[in-house]
């Protein structure tokens, strides 16, 4: 496995993106929406980095510009059913970190939802008592965040319901270039 920046000419790997987003997240990026998304993800600010096996894609990690350049969104990050578990994503999150810092990241943020009820934070109203429920976050059925906290990222806030009533976003962030 390579993870690299990348390709935006290499109309296969394009092509391999929009399935992978489709497979990833049917539920947002069905269709042409697939496509959509993966034009989004190659312009030409945004960081674009590809995990690639024997010529294939089998994991893609963005980022997005944000607050001039010192707050990087990390968005989207997919690994195919097959490879994960297997530091696919860990590789990427690693390799983005390196390029966001390159380009003054200071601080690498994500949004990660919570669409099925796979937290503790679907239950119940979060508009109360938020902060000893983010402290006392459950993961109830394979939810990403602890993915991401294993990459160093912590939780530093909750938007309730943003996807639906009991179905929150969940921020999370990392600093980088400290130390």
């Amino acid at each position: 496995m390579t993870i690299e920046l990348f390709d935006r000419t290499n109309k296969r790997h394009l092509a391999q993106l929009e399935d992978l987003l489709e497979e990833c997240f049917p539920q947002a990026y069905g269709g042409d929406l697939a496509r959509r998304q993966a034009e989004l993800c190659m312009e030409e600010e945004r960081l674009a980095i590809a995990a690639l096996e024997d010529g294939d894609l089998i994991g893609f990690v963005g980022a997005i510009p944000q607050y001039g350049v010192t707050g990087w969104e990390l968005h989207p990050l997919a690994v195919t059913g097959s490879r994960r578990g297997r530091g696919v994503g860990k590789a990427l999150v690693a390799r983005l970190e390196q390029e966001a810092a390159a380009r003054g990241c200071l601080t690498l943020y994500l949004g990660t939802d919570d669409e099925f009820f796979q937290t503790s934070l679907s239950q119940g109203d979060l508009f109360e008592d938020t902060f000893q429920k983010l402290r006392d976050i459950r993961n109830l059925r394979r939810h990403p965040y602890e993915f991401y906290q294993k990459q160093g990222f912590q939780i530093v806030g909750v938007l309730p319901d943003v996807n639906g009533r009991g179905k929150p976003d969940i921020f999370m962030a990392k600093p980088l270039g400290r130390g």
